[in-house]
């Protein structure tokens, strides 16, 4: 196995593992609502304001994400923008992507996002049964790496179409993105409350989270960006994407941030 991480020892003599993704943490997941809404704004305004289609969005898209997983990979600690950065490529990928298969194609939300939903049980399964664990905390070689992108852009994926498939009024189940955006958010504290008082495996609960958080921040980011006419709010994609980028930058400086740490012995 190729070892992705750097040891440190504690005090105590400890060994220490510092992983390449960030750790847990409140910040975190304030970050990567953000980084998922902006995926969405960010990839609408490509494929839609541009007028350049999915299909094209989605190259173009995708193009980007290898050169940043690629640079992800290689790299030998975490950074917290190149991080972030990737995030945001599969969040954007993910947007064109499922809305390529479930409009262009005419797969529909439905199959779209049941489709989606077995290729991530089952990327996790794989991860699972190669690695040993589906655990951030347990990311230490390349192998490891590379299932933890390949699960993060399959839950990216499939949260855009769950997003769509539960706002859309004519072929979803009509919520709009404010009820679809309560929807998830619900979804997230009782995760949370999972999280805090019941013993619930935190693995579990961390992806779940992890996959609830891209469909809240789609359709928020669609009631920001869509017409009026289909219950958005119409701002202009292009400076609800670039205010919601200089957010997430002034997150990621001023929020303590630091890898995620794990103990060998």
């Amino acid at each position: 196995m190729t070892q992705m991480t750097q040891e440190v020892l504690t005090g105590n003599g400890t060994a220490q593992v510092a992983g390449k993704v960030p750790a847990v943490t409140k910040s975190f997941w304030l970050i990567k609502i953000l980084a998922t809404t902006l995926g969405e704004t960010g990839g609408d305004a490509v494929t839609m304001s541009m007028n350049l289609g999915y299909l094209t969005g989605t190259a173009i898209f995708a193009t980007i994400l290898v050169g940043a997983v690629s640079a992800q990979i290689a790299s030998k600690k975490f950074h917290p923008f190149l991080f972030w950065f990737v995030i945001v490529a599969t969040t954007t990928t993910g947007t064109t992507l499922a809305d390529f298969c479930d409009r262009s194609l005419g797969i529909g939300y439905a199959g779209g996002s049941s489709i989606l939903f077995c290729l991530l049980v089952a990327s996790l399964a794989l991860w699972r049964f190669s690695v040993g664990s589906v655990s951030v905390s347990k990311i230490r070689s390349r192998k490891a790496e590379a299932f933890y992108w390949i699960t993060v852009m399959f839950s990216q994926t499939l949260g855009t179409a769950l997003g769509d498939w539960v706002a859309d009024p004519k072929t979803g189940l009509g919520l709009g993105y404010e009820g679809g955006a309560l929807l998830f958010a619900a979804g997230l504290a009782i995760v949370a409350a999972l999280y805090f008082w019941t013993k619930t495996s935190h693995t579990f609960l961390f992806w779940s989270a992890f996959i609830l958080t891209r469909p809240l921040g789609a359709t928020v980011g669609d009631l920001l960006d869509k017409p009026h006419a289909q219950g958005g709010l119409e701002l202009s994609r292009y400076a609800a994407s670039a205010v919601i980028a200089i957010v997430m930058i002034a997150c990621i400086l001023t929020l303590p941030q630091k890898a995620e740490q794990t103990r060998t012995d």
